[in-house]
C-alpha cells in the first residue's frame, strides 16, 4: 500500500504529469514522470490509470494492487529526485495476463528510461 502522502489523487496532478512529463511505455505500460526541480522538495507522488479496456471491475482493481506494490519498491529513487515529482501509470490490455515478474520489469526498464540522468 502507498501511504496517502505518495498518493497522487487530484486531476491536475494527473494532468500534468500526462501532458508535460517524460513518457516510456512497454508492452503492459506506460509511465508518466513530472518533476519540477525548482519547486520546494516534497514526497514523490504516484497515481494509477487502468482503463475498461484492461478487463472487469475485479481485473482492474487487481492490476492496480500490483502495480501500487510494485512502484513502492521503486519509491526510494523517485525521492532522490530534486523538488517535487509525480509518477503517472497507465495499464495496458495485456497488464491483465501479465504475471507479476513481467509487470515488475516493465515498469523498471520504463522508470529507468524516464528518470532524469
Amino acid at each position: 500500500m502507498l501511504s496517502t502522502v505518495n498518493r497522487l489523487t487530484d486531476s491536475d496532478g494527473f494532468r500534468r504529469a500526462v501532458r508535460s512529463g517524460r513518457r516510456a511505455g512497454s508492452a503492459t505500460l506506460v509511465v508518466h514522470l513530472w518533476s519540477d526541480p525548482e519547486a520546494e522538495p516534497g514526497p514523490p507522488q504516484v497515481g494509477f490509470t487502468v482503463s475498461k479496456a484492461v478487463g472487469n471491475a475485479v481485473t482492474r482493481n487487481r492490476v492496480k494492487r500490483r502495480l501500487r506494490h510494485l512502484t513502492r519498491e521503486h519509491l526510494p529513487a523517485l525521492e532522490g529526485l530534486p523538488g517535487r515529482a509525480a509518477l503517472v501509470v497507465r495499464a495496458l490490455p495485456a497488464a491483465a495476463g501479465a504475471s507479476s515478474v513481467t509487470l515488475g520489469a516493465d515498469l523498471a526498464r520504463t522508470l529507468d528510461r524516464v528518470s532524469p540522468s
